[in-house]
C-alpha cells in the first residue's frame, strides 16, 4: 500500500535545527518512515546522528557532493516510491498541530496541486506551541490562491508528470522554489497557501551559513533566474511588481478581516504582516 505521502528534507550540516525538525513532525503524527533525509554532504555530526536514527526506520541518503536544493528535492522526489504527494521541506522549522496532513486535507479540498502551509518566520520568542492552535482557528480556510514559498511545499504526483521536477541546475541556488513557482502557472497547474496548517521557519539557516562561510553576497544568480524564465530587464520589472502588489493586498485583507497573514515576520518582539 503506498503512502499518503513522502518528506523531502535536504540537509548541509546545522544538525541542532534538523533534529528539531524531525522531533517536531513526530510529535504531529507523522511517521520516520514517511521521511528522506538528503544529506548534501555535511562534514558536523549530521551523517552520524542521521544514521542512529535510521533504526526508528527514518530514511536518509548521503551525497558525496552538494547537490544544491533543487538537486536534493529531485533527487528525493525520484526516491518517493508511490507516494501520491511528495513534501519538499527545509530542515529549520517547526511543525505545528497536524501540521502534514492538515496542509494536504486543505490542498484536496480545495483542489490545489501544490501548496504550502501558512509560515512564521524568525525568532520563537513567542511559544510557538501555544500560538499555534489560536492561530489556526483564525485562518482557517484561508487560501492565497496561484502562490507557494520553497520553505515547505507539497506536490502531487501528477504535477511532476505533466511538468517534471524541480530544476537541479545549481547557478539557480536559491530561486529553484521560485521557477518551479513560474513552471506551475505558467502550466495552469492550481498552486496556493493555505492557512489550515502552518509552520515557524527559523529563517534560512542554513543558506546564511553558507553565505558567511563563502562571503557571497547571494548563492544564486539572480538574472540568470530571469533569463531562463526568458524574461528580459521590462518583464522581470513586471513581474516583481506584481508579485509585491498582489502580496500586499493579501496581507492587507488577511489582516482586516483575522488580524494576522498567511506569512508573518516575528522583529523584535513583534510581528509584521507580509
Amino acid at each position: 500500500m503506498s503512502s499518503r505521502y513522502t518528506i523531502v528534507i535536504p540537509v548541509l550540516n546545522q544538525w541542532r535545527y534538523t533534529a528539531l525538525c524531525l522531533d517536531s513532525l513526530q510529535a504531529q503524527g507523522v511517521r520516520p518512515t514517511d521521511v528522506l533525509v538528503i544529506d548534501n554532504a555535511s562534514t558536523d555530526e549530521t551523517p552520524q546522528r542521521l544514521a542512529e536514527r535510521a533504526g526508528a526506520g527514518l530514511g536518509h541518503l548521503r551525497n558525496r557532493v552538494n547537490l544544491g536544493c533543487g538537486g536534493a528535492w529531485t533527487q528525493g522526489a525520484l526516491l518517493a516510491g508511490e507516494a501520491e504527494w511528495v513534501v519538499l521541506l527545509n530542515n529549520d522549522v517547526l511543525a505545528g498541530p497536524r501540521a502534514i496532513d492538515a496542509m494536504l486535507d486543505a490542498a484536496e479540498r480545495q483542489g490545489l496541486k501544490v501548496v504550502s502551509p501558512a509560515l512564521l518566520e524568525g525568532a520563537e520568542d513567542y511559544g510557538f506551541a501555544q500560538f499555534a492552535p489560536e492561530y489556526l482557528v483564525k485562518m482557517a480556510g484561508t487560501v492565497r490562491r496561484d502562490w507557494f514559498h520553497g520553505v515547505c511545499f507539497a506536490v502531487h504526483r501528477s504535477v511532476f508528470e505533466a511538468i517534471g521536477f524541480p530544476d537541479t541546475d545549481r547557478r539557480l541556488g536559491g530561486h529553484e522554489d521560485m521557477e518551479y513557482l513560474v513552471r506551475c502557472q505558467r502550466a495552469g497547474i492550481p498552486v496556493g497557501t493555505v492557512g489550515d496548517a502552518v509552520f515557524h521557519h527559523f529563517g534560512s539557516i542554513t543558506q546564511k551559513a553558507m553565505k558567511k562561510e563563502t562571503g557571497a553576497k547571494a548563492l544564486g544568480d539572480r538574472h540568470y533566474f530571469y533569463s531562463r524564465l526568458g524574461m528580459g530587464w521590462l518583464a522581470r520589472k513586471r513581474f516583481k511588481l506584481q508579485r509585491e502588489r498582489q502580496r500586499d493586498q493579501w496581507s492587507a485583507e488577511e489582516t482586516r478581516r483575522t488580524g494576522h497573514s498567511l506569512h508573518m515576520l516575528r522583529e523584535n518582539g513583534a510581528w509584521k504582516h507580509v
